[in-house]
């Protein structure tokens, strides 16, 4: 097991009408800013439930954030938030939401231009405090200090992490999720899978207690998975789900493990020049991944494949069974999981590979995922 060092300093309250308690929960005579994305925390009463909980305090809104926050929007409210004397962010909504305040947050603490600290995340070291209220489960954005944004009109989606960037607190209300649409609830089983791969689908570092764990969080999802795609209004079904979601990125199951998170980069440019959801973005990549880096992986996969799917039989036939199991459970969610199957040929290939050389990009748990890797793991997904 590698050597690590571990604090999460997110005070997470989890439950049925724990919205309430938001107000105990924010210092007193902060000016607050609540941001929110297009509108649904309205239609399913979050708003509603925030706003009474946040009565008598003085608040700033901020709407429209969207799917894969933009740049050029949360510019927008970093002035309006400037102008207000905002000293203190609350998120209502899924992981975009969270994300957008994230870089909010620390463009209030950063002098010059915010894109500089996406392209350098080492210069994002300091952030106005912010919490938030979860409305959709998949990021784990809730209970770490990553974020991701997209800037259109350079076409790029570029990632950082601040480390005062932790929510103080995370409200968790599975009955929120009641109202959400099935795309959304596939989206979040896909991402949060994705997320827990991520760091344990590398190597054998003989970090028993995070295999198991992470192994725990996929057999859930596995199980949960079709269930809620048939209905996501039973209570502990979704409650289950949405704390899977969040351990599945708090850092937990990271400890002493090495990390991979190249799907997610090759994702992001998937989302980036066509807008795909970043679950389906997921969907496409990981299976493709799994085949390209198979001899790297192979280890793994053979004890992906015994634990979490119940695989019998050689280890090559183990290995297989991973990987075609993986892309099968991610089909009977409804995702479409080839590149040709949402229009996107070689062109989009040809520009990403050329992108990661540009960048000197060499990504993985071992760097050995070079570009010319992206374009075989592409390719295998056309």
């Amino acid at each position: 097991m590698n050597n690590f060092t571990f604090c999460n300093p997110t005070k997470l309250i989890f439950g049925k009408g724990t919205i309430a308690r938001i107000a105990r929960e924010i210092p007193t005579g902060a000016k607050i800013m609540m941001t929110y994305g297009g509108g649904s925390i309205r239609r399913n009463g979050v708003y509603d439930q925030v706003t009474a909980a946040l009565k008598g305090r003085g608040v700033v809104e901020f709407g429209g954030i969207e799917p894969n926050p933009q740049y050029e929007t949360l510019v927008k409210a970093v002035e309006l938030a400037r102008a207000e004397g905002v000293d203190f962010l609350l998120a209502v909504g899924g992981g975009s939401v969270i994300d957008g305040t994230k870089f909010i947050a620390t463009a209030l603490k950063y002098e010059g231009d915010p894109w500089d600290f996406l392209l350098d995340p080492s210069k994002a070291v300091d952030a106005v405090p912010l919490a938030t209220v979860l409305t959709l489960p998949a990021t784990g954005s809730e209970m770490n200090n990553g974020a991701v944004v997209s800037r259109k009109e350079l076409n790029e989606k570029l990632a950082f992490h601040n480390p005062k960037c932790y929510p103080l607190f995370s409200v968790l209300d599975p009955e929120v999720c009641y109202s959400l649409p099935q795309r959304q609830i596939v989206n979040g089983i896909v991402d949060s899978f994705a997320h827990t791969l991520e760091q344990y689908l590398t190597f054998d570092t003989q970090a028993m207690v995070m295999d198991r764990w992470a192994e725990g969080l996929l057999q859930t999802l596995v199980e949960l998975g079709p269930k809620l795609v048939e209905r996501h209004d039973r209570y502990d079904e979704v409650a289950n789900f949405m704390l899977t979601a969040t351990m599945a990125l708090n850092g937990f199951i990271a400890m002493g493990v090495p990390q991979d998170w190249a799907t997610h980069m090759i994702g992001h440019e998937l989302t980036a020049l066509h807008g795909l959801d970043h679950g389906v973005t997921l969907a496409i990549v990981y299976p493709g991944m799994m085949r390209v880096m198979r001899r790297e992986k192979f280890d793994k996969l053979v004890q992906y494949a015994e634990r979490v799917w119940g695989a019998t039989g050689t280890p090559e036939e183990k290995a297989e069974a991973a990987i075609v199991k993986t892309d099968e459970f991610f089909r009977a969610l409804g995702m479409k999981t080839r590149l040709s199957e949402h229009g996107i040929g070689q062109e989009t290939i040809d520009f990403i590979v050329e992108r990661f050389r540009k960048r000197g990009w060499n990504l993985g748990e071992t760097g050995k995922v070079t570009p010319e890797r992206v374009a075989e793991i592409l390719r295998e997904r056309l």
